[in-house]
């Protein structure tokens, strides 16, 4: 994500120069993508899990920093929050068994992080939102004392001028203020990349962001908060509230949201995503690096445009384009909405989804594009998140005459055989696409996502127990299920 933060005060002298490398990037990369044969490569995947670190009890752990220094493991990134984690699994050719390459690598890293975290009477989970966290691990504290995520709280915190305000409906609903940015790092997800030609860029994005919304009601993983019964992927809600420095204003429009599913579908590349980042954010963080990055392009070179990268690393849409100056330069798309587990297997499962539906529908664009104006885009991931199997969704029809909401389910049994496809014209084998979407097939028979897995179970549980106790009972029931290799449409409910 561009330059390394070493502190967290900026002088208004500094964001004037940052601003101006920032547009220099951004006239380097229009030349460097108007370059005949930029960026073009084999496509490949890659992803970042998020996790929690817990104590025996099941409460959170802040000791990232510990296990980090005891593994030595430079794919191994400190997150937020002092209690959660992040690896950065390395990038693989499509084609093949890429899906078997990540979670092989998963099941590993957790192997390797849970030993280390041993030595400190804890252990490391996959879940999108901790079912035991408590509002007092969501203090200042709880930050992880590195600059970037000072400055990032100090910076939005100024624009905010006053504490942060969260609400989730709910059939508990939540009220939440909160004075810093640590509820952001209560939401950990499995953020997977892609590897696009520029090309082809605008019409995999645009079908990336047309099938989130089904990927996420499958994949749910999140339906709980400080005890809370919220949206299936309630971190959908509280990522966008925890970090909105935006006040109501007197006039009737508001400024746009850092956290945003996007303003429009993309019209012709990956270009007018990073210019739009840089038109309507301020920067927060303005480190200035060394490179000439207009000369390294007219000397033939690839620049790591490393402002741009960086102010682009402040902004969080659910779907984000990136450039990498790695193996000649290229673009990814990288989507950030789908949670952390329930199952390596669960989250390759949606990954695998979400990629193959999309390299098949983006050939349908042209066409369907003028039947879901964005609006209803947007409103489709919402509901998705709110609802999760039980939404219906907006979805065009090349030959509609209206628009018209069908169930999500319906929709996911209908995008099987397209994501099939895709994964095969991918080049990704037979036995792999069979094996990697049998989950999705198993959840859609069952009715079973890890967010209907954990509501259920918690339901269960508070018949027999105070609230306390049923959230402690359901953290130890989840673990009990991931480490039985099954999964989550074939968890048990038996308590």
């Amino acid at each position: 994500m561009g330059l390394f933060v070493d502190r967290d005060h900026f002088s208004e002298p500094e964001r004037q120069l940052f601003s101006q490398r920032v547009r220099d990037n951004l006239s380097a990369l229009r030349r460097l993508l108007n370059r005949p044969g930029f960026g073009h490569g084999a496509p490949s995947f890659g992803a970042e899990l998020e996790m929690y670190i817990i104590d025996q009890a099941g409460s959170v752990a802040p000791i990232n920093e510990q296990i980090i220094a005891a593994c030595g493991d430079s794919q191994l990134q400190p997150e937020l929050n002092r209690f959660n984690l992040e690896y950065n699994l390395s990038a693989v050719k499509a084609a093949g068994h890429p899906f078997q390459a990540i979670e092989t690598e998963i099941n590993q890293a957790m192997e390797r992080l849970d030993q280390a975290a041993s030595e400190h009477q804890a252990r490391v989970v996959p879940i999108g939102i901790l079912p035991t966290l408590r509002e007092a691990d969501l203090s200042a504290e709880a930050m992880t004392d590195i600059p970037r995520y000072r400055a990032l709280s100090r910076e939005l915190l100024a624009l905010r001028d006053g504490p942060f305000q969260i609400e989730i409906d709910g059939l508990d609903p939540l009220s939440l203020t909160s004075d810093n940015v640590t509820p952001e790092g209560a939401n950990t997800s499995f953020q997977v990349h892609w590897r696009i030609n520029p090309e082809r860029f605008a019409s995999t994005f645009n079908a990336v962001q047309m099938l989130t919304p089904l990927a996420l009601a499958i994949g749910a993983n999140s339906p709980t908060l400080l005890g809370h019964r919220l949206w299936d992927e309630t971190r959908i809600a509280l990522f966008k509230q925890s970090i909105d420095y935006r006040h109501p204003l007197d006039g009737s429009w508001r400024l746009p949201s850092r956290i945003p599913f996007g303003f429009g579908w993309v019209r012709s590349g990956a270009f007018e995503l990073f210019a739009e980042t840089c038109a309507l954010f301020p920067p927060l963080l303005p480190i200035v690096g060394t490179e000439e990055s207009l000369a390294v392009v007219q000397e033939g070179g690839i620049p790591r445009l490393e402002e741009l990268r960086l102010h682009h690393g402040t902004v969080w849409p659910w779907n984000r384009a990136i450039y990498d100056d790695a193996d000649g330069g290229h673009l990814r798309i990288e989507m950030r909405a789908l949670p952390a587990g329930p199952t390596p297997r669960d989250m390759i499962a949606n990954a695998a989804l979400l990629i193959g539906a999309a390299e098949t529908l983006q050939h349908q664009m042209a066409h369907l594009l003028p039947a879901l104006p964005y609006h209803y885009a947007e409103y489709n991931f919402y509901r998705a998140a709110k609802q999760g199997l039980a939404a219906s969704l907006i979805w065009p029809r090349a030959d509609q005459t209206t628009l018209e909401e069908t169930p999500v389910k319906q929709l996911i049994q209908a995008l099987l055989p397209m994501a099939r496809d895709g994964l095969g014209a991918l080049g990704v084998a037979d036995d792999e696409i069979n094996r990697v979407l049998a989950p999705i097939h198993d959840r859609l028979a069952s009715g079973v996502t890890g967010a209907r897995w954990q509501r259920r179970m918690f339901e269960h549980l508070l018949q027999s127990g105070d609230r306390p106790e049923a959230r402690v009972r359901l953290l130890e029931n989840y673990i009990r299920e991931l480490q039985s290799g099954r999964t989550v449409a074939d968890w048990s409910d038996t308590l």
